[in-house]
């Protein structure tokens, strides 16, 4: 039991000292204007998304952006009137698409977010953002600051999530917080460092890094298609990842069950469907988040001291995006249960694969195309 709580503080030191700083709250983009505003075409893909698509568009097309704005709806095959009800909003701005069959090779946003830019014609800034995305009025404008204060060829935001259901409360900030523990944004934001990553829900991409990277059509069969896009785009030009203060996701995620589906719909994917990388991941997760509360509640002398200081260490490092949610200190005891529940999810989205279920999203299932 000491040597594996050792090693669990070893991880831990490493995590909190040295690996880009991954727990800190930041950074923000902030309310800022563009001295330059170059056109900005808007595309959003939407399958069945009927509840969500009025209040997104109607945020889109309210933004205060001193430049051109055009909206880009692409409908993806909806059964529900999404479509329809896009069109009632009769805003010139507004362009509604009725996507055409998805062909071989191509995930189905992906294939309706290359229509969209088709349709962008000569924008020199394109936004891609989900259908469940409340943009505030100052958005496109912080946005494409930032875009032109250090000529990035993309800029990408975590919005803020839903987190008003028991289970949203409990689950989701730790989402959040696991997604900079695979992706630091530090390091991100380093051009001198490999990793890249990208948040789908606001990604403000140059048309020059498109045709540099040879458009959509470069990963349009990658199902994490935000991070595969940063990380082209990345290739040769410079990217920004941060927090947004000014868009947040209005998809709820009402029971335990529904993030569970979210998380396991993707795990996998992330492992490259690999049974030796799920294998060397589980046990790396037990080590580093089961081990020391196993070790402060039932270890004894040096390895239960040990356990505790762990443990104490990994709470603390969650307390930053607890503040972030606005929930409260105390839950940052129990983010090893937290982690476990997304570690059964990792293992069932491996099941699911190998069962041959794939990845299912709105009625449809997908198998990864090699890159």
């Amino acid at each position: 039991m000491i040597g594996l709580v050792t090693l669990s503080l070893i991880i831990w030191l490493y995590l909190v000292l040295g690996h880009g700083r991954f727990w800190q709250a930041g950074p923000v983009l902030p309310p800022d204007r563009p001295v330059v505003a170059p056109p900005v075409a808007v595309v959003v893909p939407a399958r069945d998304e009927a509840p969500l698509i009025a209040e997104t568009l109607r945020s889109l097309l309210a933004q205060d952006y001193p430049g051109t704005l055009r909206v880009i709806l692409v409908d993806d095959g909806s059964t529900d009137g999404t479509g329809d009800i896009a069109r009632s909003l009769a805003d010139t701005r507004l362009t509604v698409l009725s996507g055409a069959p998805r062909p071989a090779g191509w995930s189905g946003k992906l294939w309706a977010v290359h229509q969209g830019i088709a349709e962008a014609g000569e924008a020199a800034l394109i936004l891609l953002t989900d259908a469940d995305i409340v943009h505030d009025p100052r958005h496109i404008a912080a946005l494409v600051a930032q875009a032109e204060r250090r000529d990035y060829d993309l800029v990408s935001e975590m919005v803020a999530l839903a987190c008003n259901s028991a289970a949203e409360r409990a689950l989701v900030p730790a989402f959040v917080f696991f997604f900079q523990l695979l992706y630091p944004f530090s390091r991100v934001n380093d051009s001198l460092s490999a990793t890249a990553a990208a948040a789908g829900g606001t990604i403000l991409i140059r048309d020059r890094a498109l045709v540099r990277i040879g458009g959509i059509e470069a990963v349009r069969g990658r199902l994490i298609d935000d991070v595969a896009l940063a990380a082209a785009v990345k290739r040769g030009g410079k990217i920004w990842l941060g927090h947004s203060a000014l868009a947040r996701s209005v998809r709820p995620y009402p029971s335990v069950l529904d993030i569970w589906r979210m998380v396991a719909r993707t795990a996998y994917v992330q492992l490259r469907f690999s049974p030796l990388l799920l294998v060397a991941t589980t046990i790396g997760m037990a080590l580093t988040w089961l081990v020391p509360p196993a070790a402060a509640l039932f270890g004894h002398g040096l390895a239960r001291n040990l356990g505790i200081l762990t443990w104490v260490l990994l709470a603390a490092s969650y307390l930053p995006t607890l503040r972030r949610f606005g929930r409260s200190p105390l839950w940052a005891p129990f983010l090893p249960i937290v982690a476990a529940f997304y570690m059964a999810a990792t293992i069932g989205s491996a099941i699911n694969h190998h069962l041959g279920r794939g990845v299912a999203w709105k009625g449809r299932a997908y198998q990864e195309a090699g890159e």
